[in-house]
């Protein structure tokens, strides 16, 4: 079985994921820290929204 030569990752098998440069999956580690800080930051956003509306409404 012969296969082409390929030049986007294993990983893509979908046509429109094929497409995209490998740039598109490679992760850069900056990007991550930024992302995990927005993630604790909406937690606690979340959080802080969930306490204020359940303290009011036992009030």
């Amino acid at each position: 079985m012969k296969r082409r030569f390929v030049l986007t990752t294993e990983a893509a098998r979908h046509p429109f994921r094929q497409s995209l440069p490998m740039q598109v999956f490679v992760v850069d580690p900056k990007s991550r820290r930024k992302s995990d800080d927005q993630d604790w930051k909406l937690f606690m956003l979340s959080f802080s929204a969930f306490f204020t509306v359940f303290y009011t409404f036992i009030l």
